[in-house]
């Protein structure tokens, strides 16, 4: 080292290869690259982000980057072509660009639900539809503010709820959940599940993103139609009428926009008819969207997904994540406000309205 000996000038690629894969911080990566114009050129030509980048979250091994003009981003040739080389930097800088938004999206996370996709099932719709699920209040106009389940005989019947996020790529950290207390019943009891997981993923015709979402039905959206490319681990929820903070064991990658929370387990039975049902009153997912510097597309005939890289947009996305003024967590971002009031306004369109005039709460408005 004295004499400035550059040591993968002595060792084949293979061995240094595997030196230099070992480097799991994005900032050594960094730190490697920029040591040496031939470090450089190792660090570029063999890819060491686009593999950091797929160790990471091995669920986007299938993707592929392009450009905003659909150009592709990789190549496996070698470097000695000018126009390849340029191919290879902008492949670099994409993945490196991508774990750079990843690290960066975790703090400060903001409300990432755009709208609902639908629940397994309803027992009255619309009055316990799982659009109040969008709303943190356990009651408006009339009557309470949740979803339920149909009643089951069996405890262990699961239930899910399918949400699309305000991005095809989002990062999520956490998922909240607040069962919801039947204030009417004796002793307002709580019908949580016992447990809960996670899912997320996207649409199996992801072409269709945009139109898909309204053809499904809100009560049995088709478990066939996703695909689910993450799954958390189980946790255990209690009985017990408050927010319940699950935070993931890592944030994750959702490419596709598409979160499934799965509902394991009946800890209520009612009384009037002896069947467990589930109730759930108000769902938060925390995380930050990487639109529209990373955004996701489908491929017309083979509904193959690639990742589109918006490098003009990258920056404000990072700027966005840094400089923005803290907010409550609890509130959306206004693009989801404005989804979830829709949802909920069609949702008020098909109630029956009562006779007398209505006044709204305070914290109802």
């Amino acid at each position: 080292m004295k004499k400035g000996i550059n040591f993968l000038d002595y060792l084949d690629v293979d061995l240094a290869l595997s030196i230099l894969t070992r480097l799991d911080n994005p900032a050594d990566v960094v730190r490697a690259s920029v040591v040496s114009q031939s470090w450089h050129h190792f660090v570029v030509a063999n890819r060491l982000f686009k593999q950091l980048c797929l160790r990471m979250f091995p669920h986007i091994s299938d993707l592929r980057f392009i450009r905003p003009n659909n150009e592709s981003l990789s190549v496996d040739v070698e470097t000695s072509n000018p126009m390849e080389w340029k191919i290879l930097e902008r492949d670099h800088k994409a993945y490196a660009s991508l774990i750079q938004a990843f690290t960066k999206s975790k703090d400060n996370p903001k409300d990432c639900i755009a709208c609902v996709i639908g629940a397994s099932s309803t027992d009255r719709d619309p009055e316990e539809s799982v659009v109040h699920t969008l709303f943190p209040i356990d009651r408006y106009m009339w009557g309470g503010s949740y979803w339920s389940s149909k009643g089951q005989t069996n405890p262990d019947v699961p239930e899910t709820l399918i949400y699309k996020l305000i991005s095809d790529v989002c990062v999520v950290t956490e998922i909240d959940i607040r069962p919801f207390a039947v204030y009417w019943e004796p002793g307002s009891p709580v019908y949580s599940a016992k447990s809960v997981r996670f899912r997320m993923g996207h649409l199996k015709s992801p072409r269709k993103n945009g139109i898909d979402f309204w053809h499904l039905p809100l009560q049995q959206p088709a478990e066939d139609k996703f695909i689910w490319s993450y799954t958390s681990p189980e946790f255990p929820m209690t009985q017990e009428n408050h927010l319940q903070q699950f935070k993931l064991p890592e944030p994750v990658l959702c490419i596709g926009g598409c979160l499934q929370i799965e509902l394991l387990g009946r800890a209520q039975r009612e009384e009037i008819d002896g069947l467990f049902y589930i109730c759930v009153c108000y769902v938060r997912v925390l995380g930050r969207p990487l639109s529209p510097a990373f955004e996701l597309q489908g491929l017309q005939k083979s509904g193959d997904l690639q990742l589109k890289y918006n490098p003009e947009a990258f920056h404000s996305v990072l700027k966005s994540f840094s400089h923005e003024e803290e907010k409550d967590t609890a509130e959306p971002e206004e693009g989801a406000r404005w989804e979830h009031v829709r949802q909920l306004e069609n949702l008020l369109q098909i109630q029956s309205i009562p006779s007398h005039q209505f006044v709204w709460n305070d914290d109802e408005d």
